[in-house]
């Protein structure tokens, strides 16, 4: 073997080492991404839950709230815009405008929830009544469920985001258009707080 193979076999060598270094930090970044994105599948299965039990809850409290009927309606309203933005997550949890969107939405939902519950506490029959019980003890228990969730997708997202910025990495993620995912964070005081559904 002359001099000129083994540079060419030296330099096909190296050039076939970049290239498989590369795949392996496409595979990678493909990996996190989607574990943030199963990450958010989970926040949407309690959100679902959650935003089932509020037609249920709103249904109990009518009959007992019948003059608060524009706090009743407002709930309704924000649930379904909270619905809305949440299937548009849903289908892009990547998309930082969604998200944004979704934490909005989810924002006027608990204020809109804290109110009707500031006004079953007005009510002793309602407070009393089994089924707004049995349905507080739920949402309770998703309030919950969404929290745990809520931090498992920002932990998978913070690992996605660290793993697309740093070097080489950051290469990769530009050439192929890894975009920086939303962490889903509480931006007001009252959303920090669950609402307070103990009767």
């Amino acid at each position: 073997m002359g001099t000129s193979t083994i540079i060419l076999l030296i330099i096909l060598a190296v050039m076939i080492l970049t290239v498989l270094f590369f795949i392996a930090i496409y595979n990678k970044l493909i990996q996190l991404r989607n574990r943030f994105k199963n990450a958010f599948a989970q926040i949407d299965v309690q959100l679902k839950r959650r935003y089932d039990l509020i037609p249920n809850l709103v249904e109990t409290a009518k009959g007992y709230l019948k003059h608060e009927r524009g706090t009743l309606e407002a709930v309704i309203k924000a649930r379904n815009d909270a619905t809305a933005a949440a299937e548009k997550a849903s289908a892009d949890p990547g998309n930082s405008e969604a998200i944004q969107g979704l934490m909005g939405a989810e924002s006027v939902l608990t204020g809109t929830l804290g109110r009707l519950f500031a006004l079953v506490e007005a009510y002793p029959d309602l407070k009393a009544n089994q089924n707004m019980m049995q349905l507080s003890e739920e949402l309770t228990a998703t309030e919950n469920k969404v929290s745990f969730a809520r931090q498992a997708f920002n932990d998978a997202v913070m690992g996605y985001n660290t793993a697309r910025e740093v070097f080489p990495n950051v290469i990769v993620a530009n050439m192929f258009a890894f975009r920086e995912a939303q962490l889903f964070e509480i931006k007001t005081e009252e959303e920090r707080e669950a609402p307070k559904v103990s009767f």
